[in-house]
């Protein structure tokens, strides 16, 4: 066993320590931590050059306490089994951390796909979606896919054109997968989620005046340093919020390198770059630095991981000298790391509630799905006629006129993305409060971390009570 096959058993070592501090009976523990449902298949590709090739795929439902369960499809050329058990436990606990209905799945496709044409990747995706409707792995009820890393819109339109097709007449087929094209059932906002669900949990955190003390901080997030590991969708998006809320981005890793600037880099010029020349380095006005490692140990008051897991072990964790760790990826940080930090006083933002932002995006895309109506689409006009009504009384009252522009901004009427927006800001703030009050209601939890996953366990456990399994 390699160690990457040890991420599941991390996983599980964070749950233990928090199911330390409950009395649950070992039965019903035991039924929260493992997986419900592991199912591997190979399946062959016909290359465009002729040539056969088998694919290995999974997909791992870790929890049936809500249905459906959720959770990402990731194209990797690494992606293994105890992987993607691993992921699919984490949404378990993302998903009950911020109150979504779902319980928790995962998928992976062990393939680079950046070595395959679209054509190629179309075939391996829409047969990958045979495979999951052969086992009913896959359904607006049962299954809900979204994307995940290697994956994107283009994928999950090709999914769901395929379970289609397979159950013609099949009303509520759109809800079969989340993080599609708008155009195709998908819901403003879910793009940039992740991203932003980030931002507003740093928000959140900065906003609290004992803990930012504690750190040497001022409150909010103007001026605050952040390094960015990962341009991907999930840091570029956190990076631009951070920096659109006042934070200066003074570091950016990437596979091939990492770059900084104390006054500051746009993440939009870091990325015309890449795309440009193939490398985030050699960027006008930074500084290559000699490793991404080396972007990881930069000193800076938030550092956020987007990338993959493991970034951060007992041999690096000594030399991060960050003060806020804000989790965008999952499992950045090894259970070895953790108590390094917590040493350190290093406030770490836990990937289980951090990046939850995606999933509670696509909780709201799969209710528009089976509802079959775009938010706002009943309410947009009305609430603009009423904010009207309240303007005109303003002006008879202090005899003030607005002008057009005005009347504009403020007597808009809300959409599909600020609603979404809005949705996904009260859930990442109320979370962030219920973790502070479950380490409060639990002396002893070390960390956000074991609070996390303690309101996780609670949470599950109630379910399983609601359903008469377990007393």
């Amino acid at each position: 066993m390699t160690a990457q096959a040890n991420f599941f058993e991390e996983v599980n070592q964070y749950f233990d320590q928090a199911a330390a501090f409950t009395a649950y009976p070992p039965g019903l523990l035991d039924q929260i931590r493992g997986c419900n449902s592991v199912y591997r298949f190979d399946f062959p590709l016909r290359r465009d050059n002729g040539q056969i090739e088998v694919i290995r795929a999974w997909r791992v439902e870790h929890s049936h306490h809500k249905t459906p369960v959720k959770g990402g499809i990731r194209y990797a050329p690494e992606v293994y089994e105890e992987e993607v058990m691993a992921l699919a436990a984490l949404m378990t606990y993302k998903c009950a951390i911020v109150d979504v209905p779902f319980g928790g799945g995962k998928g992976g496709i062990r393939l680079d796909p950046n070595h395959y044409s679209v054509g190629e990747l179309e075939r391996v995706t829409r047969r990958y979606t045979h495979e999951l409707v052969k086992k009913a792995f896959i359904g607006p009820g049962i299954d809900v896919p979204a994307p995940d890393y290697g994956t994107g819109e283009r994928e999950m339109a090709w999914i769901v054109d395929t379970y289609s097709a397979l159950n013609p007449g099949q009303l509520d087929a759109l809800g079969c997968v989340t993080g599609k094209p708008v155009t195709q059932g998908g819901v403003r906002g879910r793009k940039e989620a992740t991203g932003r669900g980030l931002y507003f949990a740093l928000r959140e955190a900065c906003s609290h005046p004992v803990e930012m003390a504690r750190l040497g901080l001022g409150l909010g997030l103007e001026g605050k340093r952040v390094v960015v590991q990962g341009l991907g969708n999930v840091g570029y998006h956190a990076a631009k919020f951070c920096r659109e809320g006042g934070a200066i981005l003074v570091g950016i890793a990437e596979r091939e390198g990492a770059i900084t600037n104390a006054t500051g880099l746009n993440e939009d010029d870091v990325f015309r770059h890449r795309k440009q020349s193939g490398s985030i380095l050699n960027f006008p006005g930074a500084t290559n630095l000699a490793s991404t490692a080396v972007a990881l140990e930069m000193e800076c008051d938030v550092l956020i991981p987007a990338a993959l897991e493991g970034v951060f072990t007992a041999e690096n964790a000594p030399r991060v000298r960050a003060k806020i760790i804000l989790e965008g990826a999952n499992g950045p940080t090894t259970p070895s790391a953790d108590p390094i930090f917590r040493q350190k006083g290093i406030l770490v933002i836990p990937d289980i509630y951090a990046n939850a932002g995606g999933v509670t995006v696509s909780y709201f895309e799969w209710v528009k799905n089976l509802s079959h109506v775009r938010f706002g689409r009943m309410s947009k006009r009305h609430e603009m006629a009423n904010e009207l009504v309240m303007l005109r009384a303003i002006e008879a009252a202090t005899g003030k006129l607005f002008t057009d522009a005005e009347r504009m901004q403020i007597a808009k009427g809300p959409d599909e993305e600020d609603l979404v927006n809005s949705g996904l800001e009260e859930t990442m703030i109320s979370a962030y409060h219920q973790l502070l009050e479950t380490k409060a209601q639990h002396p002893g939890v070390p960390d956000l971390r074991i609070a996390a996953f303690l309101n996780a366990i609670h949470k599950v456990a109630r379910s399983y009570a609601e359903l008469g399994i377990f007393p």
